[in-house]
């Protein structure tokens, strides 16, 4: 950085080996580039960072996806996996997620292939499959605690986004209904569909809802259906994610778990919630 002309300040520990505040006084978008080089360069392996500005750094509202964030699995390929179609469902995901396809047919087109699955699979799915990924419980409880909104906005579906924000402990839950009929999956999904622009919309109406400035808030998300939402937030944060969402993010957490969330915000260890 100090190549970029930045001058960084000496290293101010949040913990102590673990995650660190450097100021400075220069364009953040220089320091960005300088900060990028050098991990490319093979310099800064292993590394999680953001550069952002001082100002609403502390934030009010918080938007996360599901699927791949917030838990470890994409719910609609491990539904897929008890009808005996995991593979072919599961390689249309990774395309829609990689923003090769467009958000809402690719969902519509993989719910129509599960018509007939007996309702019950869906809980058995949840109980079997869905495991929260690590940190989440203590990121959301620590947010709250510091009088932080928390949304769960997710392309999944209401079966699973429901219980898994209660689980962690979300304010609010969005997300898709599948429809049902007798029982069984009817094949089709409730309009209008829950993507990349709904999220978005869900951040700013949120936003209005608490009176705060788009500033005021971060989202965090892996795929291209959440870029709007990651760029829309005053913090947009890419987690674990593919290349479109790291490139439009703010900040990508690559190795850490979610809890690295809670250093980017400048909240040390020893006030966080543990979940």
């Amino acid at each position: 950085m100090g190549d970029a002309g930045c001058a960084p300040a000496e290293p101010t520990w949040l913990e102590v080996g673990t995650a660190a505040d450097i100021a400075f006084f220069h364009d953040p978008e220089e320091a960005l580039a300088e900060i990028r080089a050098l991990i490319d360069a093979g310099e800064l392996d292993g590394v999680d960072y953001v550069v952002q500005r001082v100002a609403h750094r502390e934030k009010r509202l918080f938007v996360a996806d599901m699927d791949s964030t917030m838990i470890t699995v994409e719910c609609i390929d491990e539904l897929a996996d008890y009808a005996g179609i995991k593979p072919q469902i599961a390689e249309v995901t990774e395309r829609a997620m990689r923003g090769e396809l467009d958000f809402a047919e690719a969902l519509t087109a993989r719910v129509a292939l599960l018509k007939g699955l007996d309702d019950g699979v869906i809980d058995v799915c949840r109980a079997e499959r869905v495991v929260l990924t690590p940190g989440a419980r203590t990121l959301v409880q620590t947010l709250r605690a510091q009088g932080v909104m928390t949304v769960l906005v997710s392309g999944g579906f209401t079966r699973f986004a429901d219980p898994v924000a209660a689980e962690i402990g979300f304010d609010v839950a969005v997300a898709n209904v599948l429809e049902l009929e007798e029982g069984k999956l009817s094949g089709a999904v409730g309009q209008p569909i829950v993507d990349a622009e709904r999220k978005r919309a869900e951040l700013i109406a949120h936003a209005g809802k608490l009176d705060i400035d788009l500033s005021e808030s971060v989202a965090i998300g892996d795929g291209a259906n959440d870029i709007p939402m990651i760029m829309t937030a005053g913090l947009g944060i890419a987690y674990h994610a593919k290349q479109k969402a790291r490139d439009a993010a703010d900040a990508a957490i690559n190795h850490g778990d979610l809890t690295a969330v809670l250093y980017m915000l400048g909240i040390p260890r020893r006030e966080w919630v543990e979940g």
